[in-house]
């Protein structure tokens, strides 16, 4: 299975604790290493990483990473990433994948049984499916920047981060077909928007999104230094418990 992680973006937010954000280490392992592993371990055997900011950094990062753990890693650059929303990025992937792939963002730190999981699931032709977190008061998660779903029968009905009437969570875990790039290009095309969002919504219309719970498991997008801090402490009980 083939899997693509979007790690272009400059995470300003978090830049006191390293210009590149992908590079970043948590627990002392790089951001864009936890998230290749986490795929690695749901089954994935064939990695893309979408590069922007300090991308000759974290193209040299992940070649060596490739050689570490024997994993077949292809960057691919989106020149217009500054300048552009996260689905121009999943957009460059377009030429590489024709068929079913997991896609995750590269500051998500999850539990990997969630994506492994996730891809067992019934897919809805050229759709996609989103794992999604129902924990509405999950402590974890920053609710002025969280994008929020509202789902009826296990499909999306709307996505976005304005939403008011929602009651789930994304969480940044895809298992999408090649759909979702026919749907990017639609919703670049007749609404304007470049966002991952949009196109989900363009599915979402044709009721070719579907979701997936996650049934209270472990997430976190690592957005600013008070998420890296919860993560941190997350994984460090998780790796101790009882302390």
């Amino acid at each position: 299975m083939k899997g693509l992680i979007i790690a272009a973006g400059k995470g300003r937010r978090l830049q006191k604790k390293g210009d590149s954000k992908p590079l970043v280490p948590l627990c002392g392992v790089a951001l864009i290493e936890r998230a290749i592993n986490q795929a690695h371990q749901a089954g994935m055997d064939e990695c893309y990483v979408i590069t922007g900011h300090q991308h000759q950094q974290v193209e040299a990062f992940l070649t060596a990473l490739a050689g570490r753990i024997e994993l077949p890693i292809t960057t691919i650059f989106n020149p217009d990433w500054e300048n552009s929303e996260n689905g121009v990025s999943v957009l460059a992937a377009k030429p590489y994948l024709h068929e079913a792939f997991l896609l995750l963002m590269a500051d998500h730190v999850f539990d990997a049984g969630i994506a492994h999981d996730l891809t067992h699931a019934v897919m809805p032709e050229d759709g996609i499916i989103l794992a999604v977190d129902y924990a509405l008061d999950n402590p974890l998660i920053d609710q002025d920047d969280v994008t929020r779903v509202k789902t009826i029968h296990g499909r999306i009905h709307a996505i976005g981060k304005s939403l008011s009437d929602f009651n789930a969570y994304d969480t940044g875990v895809f298992f999408a077909t090649p759909g979702l790039f026919t749907a990017l290009e639609e919703s670049c095309i007749n609404i304007a928007n470049s966002s991952l969002s949009a196109g989900i919504q363009h599915l979402a219309v044709r009721k070719k999104a579907m979701t997936f719970d996650i049934n209270g498991r472990f997430w976190i997008d690592v957005d600013d230094p008070l998420s890296f801090w919860r993560a941190e402490n997350a994984l460090l009980k998780h790796c101790h418990p009882g302390h």
